[in-house]
């Protein structure tokens, strides 16, 4: 048996929707993010306004650091604390998300901690429900959060991202409004985007795809490789708001059915030299299909991808597109040195055979992750 979730609540979309927030019931409100941008371009005064016109009282919390650490995220349940919010709202990246998620996971279950929230996790005794409303406004199109039971935070003395997957993270409300991605740097564009598309692509090959959700990561898949280069070249509102639902399908779909290896080597690289997590995965995403074709059902899947995107290779279209979106090929093109990735490969090597890597398609061992690492670091070819 097996239980699926498309959302929370609502998923509100469509130019403008931001307004949503001017029909919310709550009395005080958390408003948080990330860097300056949402507070240059007016985003968060617009924010403050509907909450105000709604009767709220308002908080805001700024400057979400990308990959938030749990340090991080005490310093701000501090402010929360002392603010008692009826309601969470997160506007930014998926960073800014995550962060207001563990937050609002601390805040809610006061028992929790960073040294006991995994055992409780794991044993599914933390709580599905909360009091705490928690709504979610992305302003890049890439992580999915709005939409998941999820959040990664960094362990930053272990050098170790940590996942939480936990039903009282699911947001209630998720608003896809599409202006609020028109101020994203190109490089953002092309960084988040190829994140949505690791987490399509990366639910469609799971050997947990059901039916429901391969309709969902099929259709964003198809639609990101069509989509997304015209995001980046033109930054058009209808292409940002065509990527911005696709990501938003292919973060129900993974939430479903789990990912593979590529978010399990991203999240140790991210970790070790706090790196964007767009980049990361984009940067693995080939790499990881082309040795996980060596399974038939892998493979057969990634032929069907090729037909329903029209391409002779969907694999070697996805590293034509990536060198368009000018992603690195590798991490040392990326600007990891040699010294330093050799420094810590024990850890990376450690920390790559956790979480999604457990659940890839094909199963990796010690030796075979190994020289995975070496590939994605130096950009050698798959031919072990």
């Amino acid at each position: 048996m097996k239980r699926l979730v498309l959302s929370g609540k609502n998923i509100i979309c469509g130019a403008g929707s931001l307004t949503a927030l001017a029909e919310l019931t709550c009395r005080r409100a958390t408003v948080m993010t990330g860097g300056n941008s949402m507070l240059k371009n007016g985003v968060i005064d617009r924010a403050v306004q509907y909450l105000t016109e709604a009767g709220a009282q308002v908080q805001v919390l700024t400057g979400v650091r990308k990959n938030p650490s749990f340090e991080e995220v005490d310093g701000y349940l501090k402010d929360v604390r002392e603010f008692r919010p009826d309601c969470m709202i997160a506007i930014g990246g998926g960073s800014a998300m995550d962060c207001a998620k563990a937050v609002v996971l601390f805040y809610e279950f006061s028992f929790l901690t960073k040294d006991n929230v995994l055992d409780y996790n794991a044993t599914g005794k933390i709580p599905a429900m909360r009091k705490t409303a928690l709504i979610c406004i992305p302003s890049t199109s890439g992580t999915g959060s709005e939409l998941t039971r999820g959040t990664v935070i960094t362990d930053t003395q272990a050098k170790l991202k940590v996942p939480i997957m936990t039903d009282c993270l699911r947001p209630d409300i998720a608003i896809l409004d599409p202006e609020l991605t028109m101020t994203m740097p190109r490089q953002v564009v092309a960084e988040t985007g190829l994140d949505a598309l690791t987490h399509a692509i990366e639910s469609y090959t799971n050997h947990n795809l059901d039916d429901f959700d391969e309709a969902l990561a099929s259709r964003a898949i198809c639609g990101l490789m069509k989509w997304l280069p015209v995001s980046y070249r033109e930054g058009s509102l209808i292409a940002r708001e065509k990527v911005h639902h696709y990501q938003a399908m292919a973060g129900i779909s993974f939430a479903n059915v789990g990912l593979g290896m590529v978010h399990g080597i991203a999240h140790a690289f991210g970790a070790a030299f706090d790196l964007a997590h767009g980049l990361t995965n984009a940067i693995i995403l080939p790499y990881a299909l082309t040795y996980n074709r060596r399974d038939p059902v892998v493979e057969e899947k990634l032929q069907e991808l090729s037909y329903l995107c029209r391409c002779e290779d969907i694999v070697e279209e996805i590293k034509r597109m990536r060198a368009e979106l000018q992603i690195p090929n590798s991490y040392r093109d990326a600007g990891i040195t040699e010294e330093a990735y050799l420094a810590q490969y024990d850890l990376l090597l450690e920390h790559s055979m956790l979480g999604a890597t457990k659940v890839n398609p094909v199963v990796m061992t010690r030796e075979s992750m190994g020289q995975m690492l070496h590939a994605v670091y130096y950009g050698d070819e798959i031919d072990f």
